[in-house]
């Protein structure tokens, strides 16, 4: 029996995952990191963008917002403020909202209101980025 590890993935909304997985590819904030089981605890800063879950021998695809992730030999728990399976993304809308977000970002911008937007825009593009591989 391969080894695996358990992803749990939680937004403000809900549980996003929770499975055993043999795999995950991830991005944090010192880089991409890939977790196998039995891996080194790590607390670390997720960056949004595409995590990549191999179960089964096949490989899952989710964009991923801002936030944290614990992980332990045996588990993968990230906090985020995103999480969207690859199939559940809508491209228009995501395409949508790049655009929305870009000239906003042409516009003088409190501090405060171009960092939201600038989270947005990263939320796009992570969706984007994930839903074109997956065509």
């Amino acid at each position: 029996m391969a080894l695996t590890l358990k992803l749990e993935i939680v937004t403000p909304e809900a549980r996003t995952y929770s499975e055993q997985v043999e795999m995950v590819t991830l991005p944090g904030a010192e880089g991409e990191m890939g977790i196998y089981p039995n891996h080194v605890p790590i607390l670390a800063q997720v960056i949004p963008g595409e995590i990549v879950v191999r179960k089964d021998g096949q490989d899952f695809f989710l964009a991923i917002g801002e936030g944290f992730v614990e992980i332990t030999g045996d588990r993968v728990a990230i906090m985020t403020d995103m999480a969207i399976r690859a199939e559940n993304i809508d491209e228009a809308q995501a395409e949508a909202a790049r655009k929305r977000a870009e000239a906003r970002l042409k516009e003088k911008l409190d501090e405060g209101e171009a960092a939201r937007v600038s989270a947005a825009l990263a939320a796009s593009l992570a969706q984007l980025k994930v839903k074109r591989r997956v065509k």
